[in-house]
This record gives C-alpha cells, sequence and structure tokens, in this order.
C-alpha cells in the first residue's frame, strides 16, 4: 500500500527481457536502504525487488503488468517515480494508493498557469467504468492528485511547482502515456451502486 508522494526519481539502468517478461534495474537514491521481497511503486506500479547490487536493483514486470501499464515504454535512461510502501507509524499525506494501475491514460493538454501547470488527461471510460470527481484523488505515474475538472473520459489536475519539478512531470509532452489508479473508494462506491 502507498500514498502517493513520491520519494524520488529513479533511472532505468538496464532492461532484460525474459520471455514475455522485462527485468529492469533501477538506479535511485535510496537503494542502500532496500530489502529483497519489498514492494516499491515505479510510475504508480508495484513491483517487488529481486535483487540489489551497489546502487542498483532489480524488478520484474510481468506480461499482465506490461499490458496494462505504461512500463514496457520505458527505454534505458528513463526516469521513473518512485515510491516506498507505506509505513503505518507517520501520517498519511497523500491518499490510499495499491500500486495496482487500473489503465494508461494521454495527457491530452498541458497549460502553464503561471506558477502551476493545468494537465489534462485522457482515458477510456468505456473500458474501465472508472470515474473521478472534482476534488477527488486521482493517482497519475504514482503521484497523488487532486482532481480539478472532471468529465466523462477526461479530467484536470493542477500540478504545483515542486511536484512538477521533482517527479518525471516535468518531461511529460502532449500525447505522453501516463498509469492511472483511480480512487479505491469511487471504486467501490460505483461497484455498490451498479448492484
Amino acid at each position: 500500500m502507498f500514498t502517493g508522494i513520491i520519494e524520488g526519481v529513479g533511472t532505468v539502468k538496464k532492461i532484460d527481457q525474459e520471455m514475455d517478461n522485462l527485468h529492469f534495474w533501477i538506479e535511485s537514491p535510496f537503494t542502500p536502504e532496500l530489502k529483497i521481497d519489498q514492494s516499491v511503486a515505479h510510475n504508480g506500479v508495484c513491483l517487488t525487488v529481486v535483487a540489489i547490487e551497489e546502487n542498483r536493483y532489480q524488478v520484474t514486470a510481468v506480461k499482465e503488468t506490461l499490458t496494462k501499464t505504461n512500463l514496457g515504454e520505458l527505454q534505458e535512461n528513463s526516469v521513473v517515480n518512485l515510491e516506498r510502501c507505506l509505513q503505518f507509524n507517520g501520517r498519511i499525506d497523500g491518499h490510499i494508493v495499491q500500486g495496482h494501475v487500473d489503465q494508461v491514460g494521454r495527457i491530452e493538454s498541458i497549460k502553464n498557469e503561471q506558477g502551476s501547470f493545468l494537465v489534462t488527461i485522457g482515458y477510456d471510460e468505456e473500458t474501465s467504468g472508472n470515474v473521478t470527481v472534482e476534488k477527488g484523488s486521482i493517482c497519475v505515474n504514482g503521484i497523488s492528485l487532486t482532481v480539478v475538472d472532471s468529465k466523462v473520459g477526461a479530467f484536470s489536475v493542477a500540478i504545483i511547482p515542486y511536484t512538477w519539478s521533482f517527479t518525471n512531470l516535468h518531461a511529460a509532452k502532449v500525447g505522453d502515456s501516463v498509469n492511472l489508479e483511480f480512487d479505491i473508494l469511487g471504486k467501490y462506491i460505483k461497484r455498490l451502486l451498479q448492484k
């Protein structure tokens, strides 16, 4: 379980393919603190640390993960948002994030608001049945964000300068894919209402 508050960014140093799996070697600022079997969110995708060597560690993405996320688009030197799993001895600053991506969305627009950035993201509402609500929570590439504007198949989020520069969003451009995890509470409520 995660909060969507990014701890740092990592760099993909090497990618090995084994059948339908991809093994990613990630260099990160907190690699020395990791242990094998630990969960780390990569652009919002929960993956298990399987090996550690000096300042880098290895995680594996299986076919199911690669099909439902944008991890298959990563290349060597790609930058990923990182968050270690939640500890229950402190504050929860974001919202409850499982690290289970619902689908990939596409950036439709990026507007510089002279102090913040307004990013509009489109998604296939028909496929997922997921919803957003204004002032609700959404996880984009592992980042806990508040929905500014919500409509069918798209939503907007306002990004503060710190989040813009500290995460991999500063390198984003229109048309890029992003991992989306919709609010778990909203998903449960929608399911109950459908019954």
